[in-house]
């Protein structure tokens, strides 16, 4: 736990770190940047543990033994990534498998594309031509820099092994936006690369999944796969935390204090609203965990664990001992 005096609690409150240096930009000014509006001194507790989540990255990132975990390019994969809301200055970074979908609800409504968010037909939200939702690559590169160093920018992390299992089951198992490509070549890609049994027949094994994303080569199929790989890819390649600096970072764990609190800090709460959350939705289920790898060798635990170790590292998720010992 990191101590504060009163005086550092309401600066750190107040402000965060400006948006870092990027590629092709020499210098972004060390100095503090708003998150949104100033919280009153009944409410200067509660917001310690988002600082504590903020000083956590900065920590991670600036541990050389992780650099090649915990650091990326701000490439176009990236800036496709955040979802833009200019007329309230809001980035925000999509991490698939963690309640994304609600939060572009928000963002569709800020900006105007609906008047609430239950007049949002589904098939609507993911549509990038219907939803009035801009990629951040949409814009030039000095309109870019701007936006990342004076816009409030935030994402929701989850543990990293549970929403592997959420994009498994979302994507190979039940698949219910009627993805055939997920099944009929991805899947089979996969299979023909690191099924051990070569006369299974049985459709994709969360054991193949885990065998896939565990190799340190698995790029090349990553190239053919394209952008579908979101769904699983590490925070770090999503949303470049180290590069980019986040006002806030949200958990699904405690989503249902981290979506209030998020939507005072952007200034929005008076507009809109979190869709309700279910009972129960966002807890960490770990005998999930334990079931979904259930006779998957301690190897193959083990090499997914190095290559997301820095998304458990750089937001404070224990690392899974109950999995890899």
């Amino acid at each position: 736990m990191v101590a504060y005096s009163a005086k550092q609690e309401f600066l750190f409150l107040t402000a965060v770190p400006d948006a870092g240096k990027l590629p092709g930009e020499k210098h972004f000014p060390e100095e503090l940047k708003p998150t949104g509006k100033v919280l009153s001194d009944s409410r200067l507790i509660q917001p310690l543990v988002y600082m504590e989540r903020l000083e956590l990255i900065r920590n991670v990132c600036r541990d050389e033994a992780l650099k090649n975990l915990s650091h990326t390019a701000v490439s176009k994969f990236v800036l496709d990534r955040i979802f833009v809301c200019d007329k309230h200055k809001i980035l925000f970074c999509q991490t698939p498998k963690v309640g994304n979908t609600q939060w572009k609800k928000v963002l569709i409504v800020l900006n105007g594309a609906f008047p609430s968010i239950e007049e949002i037909p589904e098939n609507v939200v993911h549509d990038h031509e219907k939803n009035g939702l801009p990629r951040l690559s949409s814009f030039s590169d000095a309109e870019i820099q701007k936006r990342l160093k004076t816009y409030f920018k935030f994402f929701i992390v989850r543990d990293p092994f549970e929403r592997l299992i959420s994009a498994f089951k979302d994507k190979f198992v039940h698949n219910p936006r009627f993805e055939p490509w997920y099944r009929h070549e991805i899947a089979p890609g996969i299979i023909r690369k690191y099924r051990r049994n070569r006369t299974e027949t049985r459709g994709i094994q969360f054991e193949d999944f885990v065998r896939y994303l565990g190799d340190p080569n698995h790029r090349w199929l990553d190239l053919q796969f394209g952008d579908h790989i979101i769904h699983w890819v590490t925070y770090v390649e999503l949303c470049a935390p180290c590069e980019i600096k986040y006002s806030v970072i949200g958990h699904h764990e405690t989503l249902e204090d981290d979506a209030p609190y998020i939507l005072k800090e952007a200034g929005i709460d008076h507009l809109v609203s979190y869709p309700t959350i279910p009972p129960g939705i966002t807890m960490y289920n770990k005998t999930k965990v334990e079931r979904y790898f259930l006779g998957i060798s301690k190897r193959d635990i083990r090499r997914l664990y190095a290559r997301f170790e820095g998304d458990f590292k750089l937001f404070g998720y224990q690392k899974p001992d109950f999995l890899l010992n």
